[in-house]
């Protein structure tokens, strides 16, 4: 890691770019993701190299939430000191996305999707990181209790206040999605993009959303595409004592979710990476980016090691209609 960061200069030579939607916006295939790592509880000068790094190789897209870190706010607050102190020259560079909708605060106000919380949130969000506008503001879920008009309204206000450039929505369904592009549309803010968990062990979006999504001209960032780690070379001997699913107080993963089964569709997943001279988690990524409506992928990283791996993924998307039926068989 360098004192003074000087980006390399081919980095955008390094990176598959895709349309998002109908949009103006090129994003980057691996799209890097703040969910963990880069909290409080993290290590600072990895969190910074991991984001130096990810610059370097073409990962202009960085992706946050109100309430990622933990504590709560520290992954802005952290990501704001490293963008000051290495990336600030590059900004116009840059795509940086945050997010409300979960909980953030005490109070009827710190969370869901009320305009009231939706504005206070990214005036916090933009304090916190030390920016002026965001590039993309998403609705993080959708809120049964709030109109979604309100929802909606909020972003469109927004984005017209420069606060944020673009509208996103994440972890709505088809028929939400629909309605919110809908709305959004007769506002003058389209909708650029929507960010659904999807991957080999969670298909949800192919009923229906992603063709919505094509439908409308909106883009698709995935998140989770590794399956909070299953989807990688972590678990083929079963459960390592430092991971994530080791840790029973783990919110997404546990020892419950590493089944026999799940340790056996794992291995024979490998197996066919393997022949691809992929890594596991390559051949994961590779899976949801031969889809031309996945317009970037969003990974998370604990390593320089683990980013360089993911980020190789681009280098062969492409895969046989056997090599398709074969995982298919597998995962189904």
């Amino acid at each position: 890691m360098q004192d003074t960061f000087v980006p390399r200069k081919d980095r955008y030579q390094k990176m598959l770019y895709r349309r998002s939607g109908n949009s103006g916006i090129k994003m980057p295939a691996i799209s890097l993701g703040l969910w963990h790592n880069f909290g409080n509880v993290d290590d600072f000068q990895n969190a910074r190299a991991i984001l130096q790094d990810a610059f370097n190789l073409g990962i202009t897209h960085f992706d946050l939430a109100n309430n990622y870190g933990p504590p709560y706010g520290s992954a802005e607050e952290n990501f704001g000191k490293i963008l000051q102190r290495d990336l600030k020259t590059y900004r116009d560079e840059l795509i940086i996305s945050t997010k409300a909708g979960y909980h953030m605060w005490d109070g009827p106000y710190g969370e869901w999707g009320s305009r009231k919380y939706l504005i206070a949130s990214l005036d916090q969000s933009l304090k916190r990181m030390s920016l002026e506008y965001v590039d993309i503001f998403y609705s993080h879920r959708p809120d049964q209790d709030t109109p979604l008009e309100e929802t909606m309204g909020a972003l469109d206000h927004l984005v017209k206040q420069g606060k944020a450039l673009y509208a996103g929505i994440s972890n709505y369904n088809p028929e939400q999605t629909q309605k919110a592009a809908r709305i959004l549309k007769e506002l003058g803010t389209p909708c650029l993009i929507h960010q659904p968990k999807y991957s080999l062990f969670e298909r949800t979006p192919e009923k229906g959303l992603l063709d919505v999504l094509k439908h409308e001209e909106i883009g698709c960032i995935v998140f989770s595409p590794l399956a909070q780690g299953l989807l990688t070379n972590r678990y083929l001997k079963g459960i390592p004592a430092d991971s994530r699913a080791a840790k029973t107080t783990a919110l997404f993963l546990n020892p419950h979710h590493i089944t026999p089964e799940v340790l056996k569709k794992i291995r024979r997943l490998n197996k066919i990476a393997n022949k691809r001279e992929q890594s596991l988690a390559q051949m994961a990524i590779a899976w949801l980016l031969r889809d031309e409506r996945v317009t970037s992928v969003l990974i998370g990283a604990s390593s320089r090691e683990q980013l360089k791996d993911n980020v190789g993924a681009i280098y062969n998307i492409k895969f046989s209609d056997k090599e398709l039926l074969d995982i298919e068989k597998i995962v189904i």
